[in-house]
């Protein structure tokens, strides 16, 4: 990388190292400008548990959660009868700093349950359990620094029981519907939900933000997304066409606001 020197790198990685701040850590060592958000950013939302944490705190809707540690409980026995205990059937069980939906399950009943918490801590010793919520899956891009886009919002429907790793990632297994069939109240309600998680976690350059608006509780936010895919099959280019904005300007304005940022880092670095 240093031998190259390029001008800007631009991100599009997924999973461990390469959305979690490792590979923007490693940049900002270098001096080397790069696109999406910050090292600090990026680690917070690549663990869900910690994301959550944050949204709670600062009042932004979203499901009920607990973390469990693999070695809390004697065994899965007592672990499943905690987590029915203090979420209940049904439950969504994440593996909590996993990429693309891996390690994610829904259960709805105990040998379900103990599959899962096995297969969890086969990822990290750690996992995140929340309440089912049930409704339409939306997503809202959004980019920028200071000065934000949000782009069109998206439903997504799945031929799988949810939004998971095949459904992204095989063609005709899933459906993006721009805009989402949700109501004038709704769509607002996510828009500006989406912008107070974007500036509350100090998101940057792009970011996609996945919510279910459950029929009990309304808009919910489901995770934060900071190198969202960009794919043919992806969900933002698609809502970037749908707002007039072609794949390549969409990346245009990326690497635009990745020089940005850092021209304004050196500002105050140069200011001090």
């Amino acid at each position: 990388m240093l031998s190259i020197n390029p001008d800007i790198v631009f991100l599009a990685l997924h999973g461990q190292g390469g959305e979690d701040g490792c590979i923007q850590g490693m940049l900002e060592l270098a001096n080397i400008p790069y696109t999406g958000s910050g090292v600090d950013t990026s680690a917070i939302c690549m663990n869900k548990i910690l994301t959550k944490q944050i949204l709670s705190a600062a009042n932004i809707p979203t499901a009920k959660f607990i973390e469990v540690r693999a070695d809390e409980y004697r065994d899965k026995e007592e672990l499943a009868e905690y987590l029915i205990t203090q979420i209940g059937f049904p439950m969504v069980l994440k593996a909590p700093s996993q990429g693309s939906s891996i390690g994610v399950f829904i259960v709805d009943k105990k040998e379900d349950l103990l599959v899962a918490i096995s297969e969890i801590f086969k990822f990290e010793n750690i996992l995140l359990a929340e309440t089912f919520l049930d409704g339409i899956e939306i997503t809202l891009p959004i980019i920028g620094n200071d000065e934000i886009i949000i782009l069109p919002d998206i439903e997504i429907t799945s031929e799988n029981l949810f939004y998971d790793y095949q459904a992204k990632y095989t063609e005709g297994m899933c459906h993006h519907i721009i805009p989402a069939r949700i109501s004038v109240s709704e769509r607002e309600q996510i828009r500006g939900i989406g912008e107070k998680v974007y500036r509350k976690l100090n998101c940057k350059g792009i970011s996609r933000i996945d919510f279910i608006i459950d029929k009990k509780q309304g808009p919910m936010v489901i995770e934060v997304n900071t190198l969202p895919g960009m794919t043919e099959m992806s969900l933002v280019p698609d809502s970037g066409r749908a707002a007039g904005i072609s794949f390549e300007k969409l990346c245009e304005k990326i690497l635009e606001y990745g020089f940005r940022d850092k021209a304004k880092s050196n500002q105050k670095q140069g200011g001090h």
